[in-house]
């Protein structure tokens, strides 16, 4: 039997949530008989264990985790604290899972890293850089030392959590992914989005501050004449190395 996995989604615009889920299914290789979809926003996820699939991916999300605990709405608190239950049984049982985007944030703090907002990036392609351990990871030794991602966050990870593994880092953001133990992994660009995906996102999320609403011609120019490869070979790497583990453990 074929392994499954897990795509764990938490936003809110029904809009964004489709096609996200498809443009993880499509860059992961993985058809909708593999790869199961819970919306953290719409079902909790409770004590939801990550080892009933062969891997789990976090999605991203508008919220973030330094947003005043006071200013957060109930759906938001529910999903960081489910978000953060996984990934400390993740954590615990060394199991593979990727969290992106606004999961990076829920990861660094559960592990006891920084997150801040000193180090956002608009929504833009910008040029990542493997560290030498980035370059000998599994799931990063295969990609070109230098390659572009497409990323817009508010926050990122100021301080990286002990014992973690720094894989790589962009101008802007010193920690672009990183690993902890052997199979938990955290990437802050979007590993899943083609240029056409982020261009349709863009749409959805033209007012939220990623890059300025009355500059969106520019931004699909900019964007649309970006070549963004690697960081989908990436999470194919993820499928593949998750897999193999399923497989050895049976």
């Amino acid at each position: 039997m074929s392994a499954r996995f897990l795509f764990v989604s938490a936003r809110p615009e029904i809009e964004a949530v489709g096609p996200e889920y498809a443009s993880v299914r499509r860059a992961s290789g993985l058809d909708v008989d593999r790869l199961d979809h819970v919306r953290a926003d719409v079902d909790p996820l409770g004590d939801l264990a990550p080892e009933r699939y062969a891997g789990v991916i976090i999605g991203g999300s508008p919220f973030n985790v330094t947003t005043p605990e006071d200013r957060k709405s109930t759906v938001q608190l529910r999903v960081e604290a489910d978000l953060a239950r996984l990934a400390e049984r993740a954590l615990a049982t060394d199991h593979p899972v990727l969290f992106t985007c606004y999961g990076i944030g829920v990861l660094t703090r559960v592990l006891g890293g920084t997150v801040d907002t000193v180090h956002g990036e608009q929504a833009s392609a910008v040029e990542i850089t493997l560290t030498d351990e980035g370059r000998t990871d599994p799931l990063t030794a295969g990609l070109p030392v230098r390659f572009d991602a497409l990323v817009g966050h508010k926050e990122a990870t100021g301080r990286l959590p002990d014992g973690a593994v720094l894989l790589a880092r962009s101008a802007g953001c010193p920690v672009q992914v990183y690993r902890a133990g052997t199979h938990v992994y955290a990437t802050q660009f979007h590993p899943e989005v083609s240029t056409d995906d982020f261009i349709a996102r863009a749409h959805v999320y033209r007012h939220h501050g990623y890059f300025p609403a009355h500059e969106l011609d520019l931004f699909i120019a900019r964007v649309g004449a970006a070549s963004v490869t690697e960081p989908r070979r990436m999470l194919r790497r993820f499928v593949e190395l998750a897999e193999a583990r399923s497989l050895s453990a049976v």
